[in-house]
């Protein structure tokens, strides 16, 4: 588990943003909200997913795979416009195959919404990114009162 730099969106001033952390990153020169976007591994996933005070939008995904391609700029995005919001935690299904196992990932892409350290949605497929978007926000709607 490390940290990754990541320009801020609104001032473009680099920022170390570690795997996990408690609340949310935001920007050391503007102070706004930064998009968390992580890898994690079998090792990590309890600390950087599953123990998160942010939502965790998981992305089991392989390098091999068509439709992952397609749908990782979609989930980058979404993690974008949703910088405060949501952590997306990317699981090369590859090199976690007890996590694949664990959570019964049959097919690729499958993504999962983490709160409070269970699963609470679930979407497998490459769907349209307005879909995706829309699945997104329901699922996060649908925690919250």
């Amino acid at each position: 588990m490390g940290s990754s730099l990541i320009p801020c969106p609104h001032c473009g001033k680099t920022n170390r943003i570690p795997a996990s952390a408690a609340g949310h990153p935001r920007c050391g020169n503007c102070r706004k909200d930064l998009p968390w976007i992580v890898a994690a591994g079998d090792a990590d996933f309890a600390l950087i997913a599953e123990q998160s005070s942010t939502p965790a939008l998981i992305d089991f995904w392989a390098a091999w795979c068509g439709p992952c391609r397609m749908v990782s700029p979609v989930l980058d995005k979404l993690a974008q416009e949703r910088a405060g919001g949501v952590k997306l935690v990317k699981v090369d299904v590859d090199s976690a195959p007890a996590l694949s196992r664990r959570f019964e990932i049959q097919s690729i892409p499958t993504m999962l919404l983490i709160r409070d350290g269970k699963v609470v949605a679930r979407q497998t497929g490459a769907p349209p990114a307005a879909a995706l978007r829309q699945w997104l926000d329901n699922a996060m709607a649908a925690g919250n009162p």
